[in-house]
């Protein structure tokens, strides 16, 4: 018998019972269209995230007390001295900002961070509240919807003024736009705003537009009170360029080394680039990815099952056939490649219309992603269309070589008495 025999004799079979096909089926188009939405849901929360992290630019730098090894420091301002861990402070900033120094930093964002309620007119909101120098704008890359950033006359006066994140906007006024010039509180204490931000998403800490910005100096002396006079939360540096990123980390580690007189191998500060931040995100996602595959992997095996299950019975009905087959001259191998042939028809089958329907679902999700205003686009990898067809083919394969070879080991003359 050759393949294309079987094919034909495979597809008058499973035409002759077109409820029990269509059902058996089923299982595997369930099971294949599974793991394509899921990856597809996975590579795209893995696009979307890494997305975001690089558009803050791919040559910015963070630096943080404390360092890995030591642990962050216990709360605002405190210090232990058992570990060395000094704060960071503005005079740190500044030597890092020494062009002298680190001829390969271009800016730098010396920053205090914390969260704080805003309230206007009866609305409140917990918003992240960050104490800002004019030249945070450039180094994380933002964009004015309208208004102005806080420039060095707010500083040096230390105005009560503040850059609001949409969201913190929306929260307080139910709009985005038209608010310049308007007056809330923040902790109780009165700031015109004076400009609203662009859009930009999740970050690495979060929703970024759920944020607000004020005069560094009007956050150390009245909102955002440290240990020590001159401390700050995070140093934010931009690099000359993404290449020269490497070589700033040099610099700036032996800037803050020779400050805190560090010994080596017990740094009291750590410095994150966007490389770092992108390998742990990918990770993350990447064995998300791999779980949500691996769950919707286990509705292919129920499948599979099925299929084993159908190719029984129908090994159980077609006896005599059998019987007549092998009566008239077809060998054991025809009889195997015959029932083989059918299961992995059946598999095939529910693979493609299980790629279509995945395909169909994880458009959907998109779909109400952005009708919510999320920026997520599902994925549809080639990887995820030819893994899922593969183990499916596997699958048909695997749970019919003992129905078939069950077919293929009957006895002529005992399938023929079969009742």
């Amino acid at each position: 018998m050759t393949f294309t025999q079987a094919l034909f004799e495979a597809l008058e079979s499973l035409n002759g019972n077109k409820m029990r096909s269509g059902l058996t089926v089923l299982g595997i188009v369930i099971g294949v269209a599974a793991v394509i939405a899921m990856l597809a849901v996975g590579n795209g929360a893995q696009a979307s995230i890494t997305g975001s992290i690089s558009s803050i630019g791919t040559n910015l730098l963070f630096v943080f007390s404390g360092s890995p090894q030591q642990g962050p420091q216990e709360g605002p301002g405190s210090q232990r001295s058992g570990n060395n861990i000094r704060p960071l402070t503005l005079s740190d900033a500044n030597a890092i900002a020494d062009p002298l120094s680190a001829p390969s930093v271009q800016q730098v964002a010396p920053t205090l961070e914390g969260n704080a309620l805003l309230t206007f007119a009866g609305e409140n909101t917990t918003a992240t509240l960050s104490g800002i120098t004019p030249e945070y704008f450039d180094v994380r890359n933002l964009e004015m919807a309208e208004g102005e950033f806080i420039n060095q006359e707010h500083v040096l006066g230390r105005m009560s003024v503040v850059v609001l994140g949409p969201e913190a906007a929306i929260s307080l006024f139910g709009r985005a736009d038209g608010i310049v010039g308007e007056t809330i509180r923040i902790e109780g204490q009165p700031f015109r705003v004076v400009g609203v931000l662009v859009a930009r998403g999740g970050g690495a800490f979060g929703s970024e537009d759920n944020s607000s910005y004020i005069p560094f100096s009007t956050a150390q002396s009245r909102l955002i009170r440290r240990g020590a006079r001159d401390q700050v939360d995070v140093i934010y540096v931009q690099a000359i360029s993404a290449e020269a990123v490497p070589q700033a980390v040099e610099e700036i580690s032996s800037i803050i080394r020779q400050r805190h007189r560090t010994p080596v191998g017990f740094d009291d500060f750590t410095v994150f680039t966007q490389a770092d931040f992108l390998t742990i995100f990918e990770s993350i996602t990447g064995v998300l990815t791999i779980f949500l595959g691996g769950i919707a992997g286990i509705s292919l095996l129920v499948g599979g099952i099925g299929i084993m299950n159908i190719m029984l019975v129908s090994v159980t009905e077609r006896t005599r056939e059998i019987g007549l087959r092998k009566a008239l001259g077809a060998r054991k191998k025809d009889i195997l490649l015959q029932f083989l042939t059918e299961s992995s028809l059946l598999s095939f089958i529910g693979g493609v219309i299980g790629i279509m329907f995945g395909w169909l679902i994880a458009y959907i999700v998109g779909q109400v992603a952005i009708a919510s205003g999320t920026n997520f686009v599902p994925i549809v990898g080639a990887d995820a269309i030819i893994l899922s067809t593969t183990f499916s083919a596997v699958i048909g394969l695997f749970f019919g070589i003992y129905p078939a070879s069950r077919a293929a080991n009957l006895e002529p003359v005992e399938a023929l008495r079969y009742e």
